[in-house]
């Protein structure tokens, strides 16, 4: 006996609506129907959902979802589709429109910033509460671009003097005595990232005066020995490829009226194998010290090309494997 059909109808307020829902030659309304099994067709006033119960029921709350999010003037994408598909399927397809309504920062040029998932949306709050938060996750998560939003909103609303924004400069790769020019130059490829965050919330010209004020510094890791550093929000990107002892120096830093972020990747660590990397140790150390904030983010919580996110699906998947098998033979080892 087959299966009954089930059917949904959704009501549309405006044709607008299903043009900005579906997507450019409906690329949109193939990723729903091909993540969630359920057919889709619609016309002036309604879209009609059809095919097991819990694909309708899944593809039905998502829509809602979406064209709530569209009436709020949210734009839809093939990320936020997939995301929406998660949370519904997981019976929180409600928590959809929570990411509408937060407003983290404008660009220079006025562009609204908003959180994208609920993982960036957990991340900034905590990047308001706490003095010392550690931002963790894999490329694409938004973790050093919005601890800069944040650090460019709380200069705007003077809660801080300055911002200081620092990276260990490990070699990944290349090695820097082979780039051409001086100190500065050489270390300014790994900085790069936090300039380009920077010129977005700043502009160019306004990024360049700040600089020359000594309102902004972005300097290597090395720079920071030594150093009192007070009313700053200090940002240490890449913290993943700092040693123990540089990050204990760092995270000792810091005076009175200051904020730190620390963001990394324990995936991407490219310390030689005789250094075990600061970030790992100090999420140890530090998880129970009243004050800091210790937010992960995972592969859901890349908001980047589609491709990202399989492609960190894919790492992570196989670095379980290889964690199985190295368990295994562990476990063969100590039987034989």
């Amino acid at each position: 006996m087959e299966n009954p059909e089930f059917e949904s109808i959704v009501p549309v307020e405006q044709m607008d609506e299903l043009i900005r829902l579906f997507g450019v030659f409906d690329e949109n309304l193939k990723v729903i129907e091909a993540e969630t099994n359920a057919h889709i067709a619609s016309d002036a006033d309604n879209i009609r959902i059809t095919g097991a119960e819990e694909a309708v029921t899944t593809a039905t709350a998502v829509i809602e979802k979406l064209l709530e999010l569209i009436r709020k003037g949210e734009a839809v994408d093939r990320g936020r589709i997939r995301y929406a598909i998660d949370l519904a399927r997981e019976g929180n397809a409600d928590l959809i429109l929570e990411l509408a309504d937060d407003v983290v920062a404008f660009t220079s040029k006025g562009k609204q910033i908003k959180c994208k998932t609920l993982g960036q949306k957990k991340y900034v709050k905590a990047l308001k509460k706490h003095t010392v938060v550690f931002g963790v996750g894999p490329a694409g998560t938004g973790k050093t671009y919005l601890a800069v939003a944040m650090a460019v909103l709380a200069y705007k609303n003077k809660e801080v003097s300055r911002i200081i924004l620092t990276r260990p400069a490990v070699e990944a790769g290349e090695k820097l005595g082979f780039l051409p020019g001086d100190l500065q130059n050489k270390v300014d490829p790994y900085l790069r990232p936090l300039y380009d965050a920077l010129y977005e919330f700043l502009g160019a010209e306004n990024f360049k005066i700040l600089s020359e004020r000594g309102v902004i510094e972005v300097a290597p890791l090395a720079y920071m020995r030594g150093r009192t550093l007070n009313d700053a929000y200090i940002i240490l990107d890449e913290a993943q490829n700092c040693t123990i002892e540089q990050m204990k120096m760092f995270l000792t830093r810091f005076g009175e009226g200051s904020r730190v972020v620390v963001t990394g990747d324990i995936t991407q660590i490219d310390l030689p194998q005789d250094k075990k990397s600061g970030l790992i140790n100090a999420m140890h150390v530090l998880a129970d010290v009243e004050g800091i904030a210790m937010i992960k983010l995972t592969s859901r919580d890349v908001v980047r090309h589609e491709m990202v996110q399989r492609i960190v699906n894919a790492y992570e998947q196989a670095a379980a494997r290889a964690a199985e098998r190295r368990r295994e033979e562990r476990e063969q080892g100590s039987n034989n």
